[in-house]
């Protein structure tokens, strides 16, 4: 995932989720809000202590990446977004990992509509 297309400040995270909506389901949360940006979209991913480790956090973010890295195309333009991963999203392999994805990014209308 390219770095432009990252959250990386502390501004950016409070300010979703401080104003943005939110969606979650057993092993994801997304909070999101519009941008005014030219960007596509941004992402960022939160993966907290209580699900493991150094090793498995940094695992987990980068799944989450690649994951949306290679769904990018069916994300929604202008549009900040958060996923939080919860506990039982660790024991996952790929393909469940990315069907959850896509799951509660369809339920928060964040993907584009196929026409």
């Amino acid at each position: 995932m390219q770095k432009k297309l990252r959250l990386r400040n502390r501004e950016d995270f409070s300010r979703i989720y401080r104003n943005g909506k939110s969606f979650a389901n057993s092993q994801f949360v997304v909070y999101w809000s519009r941008q005014h940006k030219a960007e596509p979209f941004r992402l960022g991913v939160s993966a907290s202590k209580k699900i493991g480790n150094a090793v498995v956090r940094n695992r987990m973010r980068r799944l989450v990446k690649e994951i949306v890295r290679h769904q990018a195309g069916k994300i929604s333009e202008q549009l900040d977004f958060i996923l939080i991963v919860r506990k039982p999203a660790v024991g996952l392999g790929i393909k469940e990992l990315e069907k959850s994805v896509l799951h509660v990014l369809k339920r928060a209308g964040l993907l584009k509509q196929n026409r």
